[in-house]
């Protein structure tokens, strides 16, 4: 038979190609599938739509099992398919339909003699094609055809030629291309119109389960981390993983050498070399491993590390080609994690010493760009300290030293910078790592050199800022108010020289500087200025940022609160300073734990004792960082209020005085160090050597401690001094029942001793509503046992039942629900209140009883409130029904 044809209607079929070689035939056998293939049920399901859409891609990168896939597909359906596999340098069009032609024939389509053959390698008659369409299109059953490897294809006009026939076939053709880059077809119209199936590279990587069973297929069990962690190496790319696996076949420890094998010099390197990197240009591959250093790059990336433009079609090209290259969006790329293991390997052979350059390129041109953690990570891998300290102070980032979230990374990062570097951002970073850890004497030396330096250079606003920042964590752990004030006043001062955008870029500092100084004024005993600041602190934005001083600033606040005498209030503030690093996923306690010392102090006050201790052991396991003063003296505060309640006074007095040095003096740390102590004399009968210590206690007529120290001074015998000490109370308000209650107990024995049983019930009465809103029972079981006895009588005993003591319903919600007990009048109701009350007992309405008395409503309302307060109720039918009991009505 003549080898060639004409492109006209000819009779005969040609065996031979229009070069007159004869056709290859394994180019229309199907693949064989090795004896490890997996079969993926999910992808041939996918691959089942190819009989409902003209057309269908599998476009993946080298090596992803888009070949073996549409194979196995395919020998499983049992009806011919039609498979032709493109080879380079077949790019004239007669070639390619002439193999395109054999290939249906090859499978059994009942193509005509009538459509004939090219003749020509270069050109195929355009009727030639719309008689090979027509004739398809006549067929009851669509013809299969897989165009393998179609990324060889190149040439528009064959594209061209391709969609015509498809388009004309109509449902004769069903074609699935399988190719490494985006065909030149008009991908967009199919799937406008939904009429393609489409599997990319996401689709077919290996799933964790998938993997898995690959690995048994080669005789591999690992444990289901070890598969997981191998599947986000290689991305679950198919070739990857059969590789790794072979080669992990020949080792001891296959698990260990999946684990750690060197891509570099692995088949996984060899393969990839050979399959992308070679086949690009010397300047592509040039770009390509220089890229290799950094996680992610852009155009503009790539030609800083380059030092050449034009740097944007090729990264666009080699995604195209998925070369594995992998966009990011924006015109960002990454490569393949195993690529870029095995380029960076390459660059240092190629190479060598280039790679330090290429960090410190990537690191300038991050900085500038403002990609802080990128630019620190690429200076320090370039050795390059100077210029990552000065990025991180520039920008001023100092404070996320302290912030939990990258703290321990930046440490981690800046720890082989080694004294050799002798710049101002160095000493800073030194210093700031220095403090987060308390070492203050080695900060200090650190941060004085640091200062030095900038007073010699010219003006760097964001070192100053970071300088006083550090002073004011320095303030704060030696306990230096007047250096904390000083600190926030230099920072007012610098605010404005900084770039707005910097500080609103950093909120972390202001956050910081507000706690710092909130802390050293707590310190002093400045309550209220220190609540003014650690307040502005806690409600400052950033969201992760600023967790952990708005942690630390809620601890302080609750302290505060405790201090103050108000329970409720500082479980609340510390309950909601421990979640706010929570919610972040930040370690618990992240700072200084000051939220859970406060609630071991509540549970202690609550006679929760096993709560408390709890809480004090997490604090002390917690792993965090020495504590400032106030955490400090929180400590030994809780502890000691802990061991009194068990009985250990001694204990109690050696816990108090477990503090860190200060420069100044705290009056409350001081003072209840001396309550300890002093009630460790008065435990062993020593009543003047308690009443010694408490004459140093300092003392400014407002402290929220002077009931306790009034109590310890009854208890010493010195009942005047005591009632004395209460009566410079300023008047309720400020202070909570944590310190009322307290000091109605003292009144309350002191009228005892005096001999006014009737005034020590009222004071006891009061003392026992106000404890129970709080759950405040300690300062009851270490009243004595004449002021237990009066609480042990009627109505009393009433008051105290089921939270002080047993036999009642609980106050905050037990499972019993029931109504309040017999209350005892606290005071006398007035001649209005009782006309109130006769009213409210004839079931008349506020309206009603308003207009009755002559009288406004909102009048009415106040006159029940206070019937309510004097008779310990909350209702209208209880207040009538206590009002009767006690003879009222």
């Amino acid at each position: 038979m003549d080898a060639r044809h004409e492109n006209t209607r000819g009779p005969a079929v040609g065996y031979v190609d229009p070069l007159g070689e004869p056709f290859l035939q394994t180019r229309f056998a199907l693949p064989v599938r090795p004896a490890t293939f997996l079969r993926r049920p999910r992808l041939a399901a996918h691959l089942d739509h190819a009989f409902e859409t003209p057309l269908t891609m599998v476009n993946g990168s080298a090596g992803a099992g888009k070949t073996l896939l549409v194979a196995d597909w395919a020998a499983r359906l049992g009806q011919p398919v039609a498979w032709f596999t493109n080879e380079a340098g077949d790019q004239g069009c007669g070639m390619f339909w002439a193999y395109v032609l054999q290939a249906l024939r090859a499978a059994g389509v009942p193509l005509t003699a009538e459509i004939g053959c090219p003749g020509d390698a270069n050109r195929v008659d355009h009727r030639l094609l719309a008689r090979l369409a027509d004739e398809l299109s006549g067929h009851e059953r669509a013809a299969l055809l897989v165009l393998d490897e179609f990324d060889r294809v190149t040439t528009p006009r064959i594209a061209e030629q391709l969609e015509f026939v498809l388009q004309h076939a109509g449902p004769g053709l069903r074609l699935i291309i399988v190719t490494r880059t985006e065909p030149l077809l008009p991908l967009h119209r199919y799937r406008a119109a939904a009429t393609m199936t489409e599997i990319r590279d996401a689709e077919l990587a290996f799933t964790a389960d998938e993997a898995a069973a690959l690995l048994e297929l080669h005789g591999l069990c690992l444990a289901p981390e070890a598969t997981r962690a191998l599947v986000e190496r290689t991305r679950g790319w198919a070739a990857g993983l059969r590789l790794c696996a072979m080669a992990a076949q020949e080792s001891p420890d296959p698990e260990a050498y999946l684990k750690d094998f060197e891509a570099g010099r692995s088949t996984v390197a060899d393969f990839l070399l050979a399959e992308v990197l070679k086949r690009q240009t010397p300047r592509t591959q040039d770009l390509l491993l220089r890229v290799s250093v950094v996680e992610r790059f852009c155009p503009a990336l790539a030609e800083a590390l380059t030092g050449r433009g034009g740097v944007e079609p090729i990264l666009a090209e080699l995604h195209g080609q998925n070369a594995f290259v992998e966009d990011l969006g924006h015109a960002w790329y990454r490569l393949h994690p195993l690529f870029g293991e095995i380029l960076r390997a390459h660059l240092r052979v190629r190479a060598p010493g280039l790679e330090p350059e290429l960090h410190r390129r990537a690191a300038q041109w991050l900085r500038a760009s403002g990609s802080l953690p990128e630019a620190l990570a690429h200076g320090a891998a370039a050795g390059d300290w100077d210029l990552t300290a000065r990025a991180l102070v520039d920008d001023l980032a100092i404070g996320q030293l302290f912030t939990g979230l990258r703290a321990d990374d930046l440490v981690e990062l800046f720890s082989p910078m080694g004294p050799e570097v002798t710049s101002a951002a160095a000493d800073l970073v030194r210093a700031a790592r220095d403090l987060s850890e308390r070492d203050v004497d080695r900060g200090l030396v650190h941060l004085r050199r640091a200062e030095e330096r900038l007073d010699s250079h010219p003006p760097d606003a964001a070192g100053r800022l970071s300088c006083v920042l550090l002073e004011s964590l320095a303030a704060r752990l030696t306990g230096s108010p007047g250096r904390a004030e000083e600190a926030l006043a230099t920072a007012e001062e610098l605010r404005g020289e900084v770039p707005a955008q910097l500080l609103e870029k950093h909120p972390e500092l202001t956050a910081l500087l507000l706690t710092h100084l909130g802390s050293a004024r707590l310190w002093a005993g400045r309550f209220d200025d220190a609540r003014a600041a650690l307040s502005e602190a806690a409600g400052c934005p950033g969201g992760a940022s600023t967790a952990l001083p708005r942690e630390d600033s809620l601890g302080h606040l609750a302290l505060i609160d405790y201090l103050d005498g108000w329970l409720g209030r500082a479980e609340r503030k510390a309950l909601a300073a421990m979640s706010e690093t929570e919610q972040f996923g930040l370690r618990r306690p992240s700072g200084s734990g000051l939220g859970q010392l406060v609630l071991a102090a509540v549970a202690v006050d609550r006679d929760d004792l096993g709560q408390a201790q709890t809480l004090l052991d997490e604090a002390a396991g917690s792993g965090a960082v020495p504590p400032d003063p106030v955490t400090a003296a929180g400590r030994s505060l809780a502890t000691a209020r802990l061991l009194l309640a068990r009985g250990e006074p001694r204990a109690a007095a050696a816990a108090s005085g477990l503090a860190v040095p200060a420069l100044v003096a705290s009056p409350w740390a001081e003072a209840h160090r001396a309550l300890a102590v002093a009630a460790a004399h008065l435990a062993e009968g020593r009543a003047e050597s308690a009443a010694k210590v408490l004459d140093g206690v300092p003392w400014d007529g407002e402290a929220a401690y002077a009931a306790e120290i009034a109590w310890a001074r009854l208890a010493a015998g010195n009942r005047d001094a005591a009632i004395e000490l209460l009566d410079q109370l300023p008047a309720r308000g400020r202070t909570g029942p944590g310190v009322t209650v307290r000091a109605a107990l003292v009144r309350a024995r002191a009228a005892q001793e005096a001999g006014d049983v009737a005034t020590a019930r009222k004071l006891l009465a009061r003392a026992l509503l106000e404890a129970r809103r709080e759950r405040l029972r300690r300062p009851f079981l270490e009243a004595g046992p004449r002021i237990r006895h009066l609480l042990d009588t009627p109505p009393l005993q009433a008051l105290a039942a089921g939270w002080l003591t047993p036999g009642g319903p609980m106050p905050h919600g037990g499972p019993v629900v029931a109504a309040d007990p017999p209350s005892l009048v606290v005071e006398e109701l007035s001649a209005r209140e009782r006309e109130v009350l006769r009213r409210l007992a004839q079931m008349m309405s506020t309206e009603e009883i308003a207009a009755d008395l002559y009288v406004s409503v909102n009048t009415v309302k106040t006159h029940l409130k206070s019937v309510y307060r004097k008779l310990g109720v909350n209702r209208r039918g209880d207040a009538v029904r206590q009002a009767r009991e006690r003879g009222l009505l």
